[in-house]
């Protein structure tokens, strides 16, 4: 598949767990509406996946694909704000993703919501 198709097919897919987000959180950012697998461009996966990770700002609720792509995010939030996000997409019927890595942007995060509050 050609980059521009895969990003316009991607936006379409993507939007949707963006406003899934927005409605849950009162706000959802755009994430990745592409994939780049074995230097082959593909859209994000229509399937859903909700976690929780750590960045740079406090954590964040994020959606993504079966291949840990994510699509949508929560801005970022104090832990027990952005576990809500997480419990609220849950309740919607969006499976935890269950490996401990999903790839946002350009980089590698671990999934945080099993981990035990202190």
């Amino acid at each position: 598949m050609q980059y521009f198709q895969a990003v316009q097919q991607g936006k379409q897919i993507a939007s949707k767990s963006q406003m899934k987000m927005f409605e849950v959180a009162g706000f959802g950012m755009l994430t990745l509406t592409t994939k780049k697998i074995n230097g082959e461009f593909y859209p994000v996966g229509e399937e859903e996946f909700v976690a929780v990770i750590n960045s740079l700002e406090g954590f964040v609720a994020i959606i993504a694909d079966k291949d840990g792509f994510t699509k949508a995010q929560s801005k970022s939030l104090e832990k027990k704000d952005a576990l809500l996000i997480y419990k609220k997409l849950r309740d919607l019927g969006i499976p935890e993703y269950a490996e401990n890595e999903i790839q946002i942007w350009s980089e590698r995060r671990l999934t945080v919501q099993n981990e035990i509050s202190e």
